[in-house]
């Protein structure tokens, strides 16, 4: 059988804590800021309480992925479930909890990959003042050696931070602060601390975990000039360093980009991190580069009198005068929701991110939300998933087959989950799950025509792109 793909590549699928669990009180856990009211999120969709109660359905979730043949499956682990209050004492309920989904994954063959935070701070560490305190730094730090201390021996891909440059781009709207005027007050602040954080991680999993690996989990896309425009290509350089290279240069090479210094200098920002600081990220090397993947980002220079409006989305990009500014990109089709789909823009995002860095890449989510409907013989006709995927792996191949070293794959998302912004009508997942925004239903598992697609995918290791 001939493939692109490596012998050991690690295909399987992702999921978050706070919008897959459910159990948002059970058995010990604390609240997080996913659990307290948001005023960007919209008020006729779903909250994040009972999710997919995955919290109550996890062996028959992970007995599906295993029918579907999964080498892995990256998850995230609620910190508020480990330590309720952030950095007091250990939820045991908690532990016991993902001691059993883990085992239960190993026992099917299924690689675990942890993602250590992913948008979901402990409302108690918010209040003492979050990311923008030192204190959840060490939180942070203490919430990482009781994970590294309970289940570093049998996990061994880790990830650190979910998006560190989303919460960066969006952090007034994912729950960082409560409004968009303090957001711009204390941004670069708070990215520091998060970095910090991540290094202290890294550097502890090294003492704790020798034979693991870890590394960041970015939202990274390429960036393509709207034009020929020598300033277009100008604006294109200028976004690929602020959404991009600035978040992966911090972690894979320990140092913050030059052009984003002279940016926020030029902006005002006080920036001096400690040479202490700086020597503690230094010494935090990752062993590779995982990276969600959604779409590519098209931009043109924006004169330096213009104004441009808010974009509240997952892919949210700032237009900044004299530097540039988003466009639309009319050679892109675009999905139920209006994200711009580049199949070829994934390989050429594959290659941009191996070239700089040299290291592995995990794809950690990449996939199509839609609405779908469950027919009246239960089944979900998801030929748009199926088309999304049959594209995007296309490109991977080729991206392997031209030198890009990679490990595996793990699509958004294994099962229906609660879409941040758009809640459970836009679904994700091979499986779907019964339920509607407002009527839990009976939560029942469907497998969708792409889960038996991705079944076959798996089996053959891709052999047919």
């Amino acid at each position: 059988m001939s493939t692109k793909f490596p012998k050991e590549f690690l295909w399987g699928a992702s999921s978050s804590a706070y919008q897959f669990e459910g159990g948002y009180d059970t058995d010990g856990k604390g609240l997080s800021v996913q659990d307290l009211d948001n005023q960007y999120y919209p008020k006729d969709i779903t909250d994040f309480k009972v999710a997919s109660d995955h919290y109550n359905h996890w062996k028959e979730d992970v007995a599906l992925m295993a029918e579907m043949g999964f080498k892995s499956y990256r998850f995230s682990i609620a910190w508020t479930r480990i330590l309720p209050d952030g950095d007091g004492e250990v939820n045991q309920k908690g532990i016991e909890f993902y001691n059993n989904l883990i085992d239960e994954l190993l026992k099917h063959n299924i690689e675990p990959i942890i993602t250590m935070y992913h948008f979901d701070l402990p409302a108690a560490l918010q209040e003492k003042g979050g990311w923008q305190s030192l204190e959840t730094v060490k939180a942070f730090e203490k919430f990482g050696r009781v994970l590294f201390e309970n289940f570093g021996s049998k996990v061994k891909y880790w990830l650190t931070i979910n998006e560190l440059n989303v919460i960066i781009m969006a952090g007034h709207i994912i729950g960082v602060v409560n409004n968009k005027e303090e957001w711009e007050k204390v941004r670069w602040h708070v990215f520091h601390n998060l970095n910090l954080a991540q290094a202290k991680a890294i550097n502890l999993f090294r003492k704790m975990v020798p034979n693991g690996k870890i590394g960041p989990a970015p939202n990274i896309s390429d960036v393509y000039p709207a034009s020929s425009k020598p300033a277009d290509n100008s604006a294109s350089f200028n976004f690929n360093v602020l959404r991009n290279w600035l978040f992966l240069d911090i972690v894979c090479k320990g140092q913050y980009n030059p052009f984003f210094l002279k940016l926020i200098k030029k902006q005002g920002y006080e920036f001096n991190p400690s040479e202490a600081d700086m020597q503690e990220i230094r010494s935090a090397k990752p062993d590779f580069v995982a990276l969600n993947y959604y779409s590519t980002l098209t931009v043109e220079m924006m004169e330096k009198d213009e104004k441009v409006g808010d974009k509240v989305d997952q892919q949210i990009v700032m237009g900044i005068p004299g530097f540039g500014k988003a466009v639309k990109n009319p050679n892109l089709e675009k999905t139920q929701f209006g994200w711009e789909i580049d199949p070829i823009g994934f390989k050429n995002t594959l290659k941009a991110v191996y070239d700089r860095y040299n290291l592995p890449i995990l794809i950690t989510e990449n996939g199509i939300g839609a609405r779908e409907q469950l027919t009246a013989e239960g089944k979900v006709h998801d030929d748009h998933r199926i088309e999304y995927y049959t594209k995007h792996f296309k490109q991977m191949a080729q991206a392997i087959d031209e030198g890009v070293e990679m490990i595996g794959y793990n699509p958004w998302s294994a099962i229906d989950l609660v879409s941040t912004h758009e809640g459970i009508s836009k679904r994700y997942g091979f499986v779907y799950v019964n339920r509607d925004e407002f009527d839990l239903k009976d939560m029942k598992r469907y497998r969708k025509d792409s889960f038996y697609w991705y079944q076959n995918v798996i089996k053959t290791n891709g052999s047919e792109f």
